[in-house]
């Protein structure tokens, strides 16, 4: 089980100047976005509205543009060079466009402000890679999915508090003083907390660079679609920017328009909103046991659609009489509003759930050597998809839908982005229905999980107590594990999904049929010369009396074949389960108990050359000990 808790890479320098580092420029991004939206909407007073609508909307449109052009060229840069000394000269990018804000807060000079705001795009552009791929090389394996997780709470926390104070200190007396101020100090700090990021090597220090954006976004998201689960595991990051993207942009209006609630509302669902991401988000890491556990992605994608049709009949069908708009403790009082608080808290909850895994398993399973770029095609693809959740809102809203109607609509389209994604790559619904079976029945502690080789062949063994031992060994593991099983579990009908999808491998016996044992040796072989992770359970059978059985020969000729360490598992305390035969035939009985508590046990591998059945079998009998 791993040590510590969510919040113990807060407390470590490889994370925590990064950390700091990053929310301070998005805190920054939108201190210096808002306010100059305010300036413009405040100089419209009394003058040309239009020409303020179009100001602001231009304002939108070029602090996106550089994640067009310049993404593939930053991706390229983080590749090549040391990430911490590049986040060093782009935060020194950040402190002098931000002078360059303050003098034009303090000039009122909205052309300038405006340019430079394309600048602030361009500084985000270059850091955005640097922003995923450094995580990778600062955090152990368990500690990705937690990584993430502070990164995208911090980043949902920075954008609510940076657009609030943008607010709040433009709307002052001298309020363009006290932004310019603001503004420069936060980048001095976001500045001076980069060099305390610890090194992190280029990840490919030979790289020629193209200039040629066009050239060299086609070739990223080229390669990035090679890796066919990475390519899928982007379009659903995407896809959570369209969908987050429609919501932070109708939530003003619904609110204002059809709950009747004043401003103090819009920043109370808003937050609500950002609070919910970021609870999600720091939950996944407990969740998923400190690993990447693609089983939450559906269940994420799940609560979206529930949640998101649950607010469209939970919103009255007209906002409250009088016409005057309501305060936080007015519209609470109201009938109904506690249903679409709790609805817009756990839309942005599951979204953590859908988001986070999604990002971890971009950096786990990408090339280290082209992991920035990667993450660069990523960011060029979430600004498409923002930018189309924009226009299709507008499209829609301009035909008649009102805004529930819209946002009923985009929860309906969730679900089938959801089927398509799930459909491509099985993994993630396979994933889904083991994390559900394993967590719904059980409560599992696992220790000694990094005794599994994070790359190369290997072969783990375990003793084989029930029907869902396979199922909770490829449930905690990081990488995916091959199991070997009796061609009969092929036909149970949910259980033959799981372990297709997880590449398992039917085996019978010599007697019964030797063309299926011969196949399953040779795919065995094949799995390991691939470099992957072959599990057996070399009792050949379940236990008929909880007690671990002799280890067949069949393990020896595995390895002399295609020789691997070898790494024992013990199961602990599901002797007596519902799947298992203590009671008679597995599964044949009403089960007994819910929720039990049990164990799974890792012990150091034995390299190819000695490991015996006979040693393989009392290692793992060391490990269970004497709680069957």
């Amino acid at each position: 089980m791993a040590n510590g808790n969510e919040f113990t890479l807060l407390e470590q320098r490889r994370f925590l100047p990064f950390f700091v580092t990053q929310f301070l420029g998005a805190f920054n991004d939108n201190v210096f976005k808002n306010a100059l939206i305010i300036l413009i909407a405040f100089q419209a007073v009394g003058a040309d509205a239009s020409h303020s609508n179009f100001l602001i909307n231009l304002c939108a449109g070029l602090f996106v543009l550089p994640f067009f052009l310049f993404s593939a060229t930053a991706g390229q840069l983080c590749d090549k060079y040391e990430k911490s000394r590049y986040i060093r000269w782009v935060k020194l990018l950040e402190i002098v466009i931000m002078a360059g804000a303050a003098v034009g807060f303090v000039t009122h000079n909205v052309p300038l402000l405006i340019a430079l705001l394309f600048l602030m795009g361009f500084q985000s552009t270059l850091f955005g890679p640097a922003k995923y791929s450094i995580l990778p090389q600062h955090l152990k394996p368990e500690e990705l999915v937690g990584g993430n997780a502070w990164v995208e709470m911090a980043t949902n926390l920075a954008i609510l508090l940076g657009t609030m104070l943008g607010g709040v200190l433009i709307a002052l007396q001298q309020g363009a003083h006290w932004v310019a101020g603001v503004v420069i100090v936060l980048a001095v700090l976001g500045y001076l907390s980069s060099w305390a990021i610890p090194p992190a090597p280029p990840a490919a220090p030979d790289l020629k660079i193209n200039w040629n954006p066009l050239t060299e976004t086609w070739n990223i998201l080229r390669f990035t679609y090679q890796n066919f689960t990475v390519f899928q595991s982007v379009l659903g990051i995407s896809w959570f920017w369209f969908l987050g993207s429609v919501y932070v942009a109708q939530l003003p209006n619904f609110t204002k328009l059809t709950l009747g609630g004043g401003e103090h509302v819009i920043t109370l669902l808003l937050t609500l909103f950002a609070v919910g991401i970021g609870v999600g988000s720091l939950l996944c890491e407990r969740m998923s046991g400190h690993k990447v556990e693609l089983g939450l992605v559906p269940f994420g994608s799940i609560g979206l659609t529930v949640f998101g049709v649950d607010l469209f009949f939970a919103t009255p069908a007209a906002p409250p009489a009088g016409g005057e708009l309501l305060g936080v403790l007015a519209f609470m009082s109201q009938s109904g509003s506690w249903r679409v608080v709790l609805d817009v808290v756990l839309i942005g909850m599951f979204g953590g759930f859908f988001i986070v895994p999604l990002y971890a398993l971009v950096q786990q399973r990408s090339e280290p050597s082209h992991l920035s770029r990667v993450i660069a095609g990523n960011n060029i693809l979430n600004a498409v998809f923002m930018v189309a959740a924009a226009i299709i809102a507008v499209i829609m809203l301009d035909r008649g839908l009102s805004i529930p109607q819209l946002l009923l609509l985009m929860a309906i389209f969730n679900a089938a982005v959801a089927v398509y994604i799930f459909g491509l790559v099985p993994e993630f619904l396979m994933r889904f229905i083991v994390w559900l079976l394993v967590n719904v029945g059980y409560r599992l502690r696992t220790r000694g999980l990094g005794h599994i080789p994070d790359e190369g062949p290997a072969v783990v063994v375990c003793n084989h107590v029930s029907f869902m031992d396979g199922l909770i060994v490829i449930g905690c593991c990081r990488r995916p594990v091959r199991f070997v099983m009796d061609h009969q579990i092929f036909k149970i009908p949910l259980l033959n999904f799981v372990f297709r999808t997880a590449g398992a491998i039917p085996i019978a016996s010599a007697r019964e049929n030797p063309e299926i044992l011969e196949r399953a040796y040779d795919r065995v072989a094949h799995y390991l010369e691939e470099g992957e992770v072959v599990g057996i359970f070399p009792e050949g059978r379940l236990t008929a009396d909880g007690e671990i059985g002799p280890f067949k020969a069949g393990i020896e000729q595995i390895i002399q074949r295609t020789p691997a360490p070898v790494v024992p598992i013990a199961l602990r305390g599901l002797w007596g389960s519902f799947f298992s035969r203590r009671y008679g035939k597995a599964m044949s009985h009403f089960p007994r108990r819910f929720w039990s508590r049990i164990e799974l046990a890792v012990g150091e591998s034995i390299p190819a050359e000695r490991a015996t059945s006979a040693l393989l079998r009392e290692r793992v009998a060391a490990l269970r000990g004497d709680w069957p």
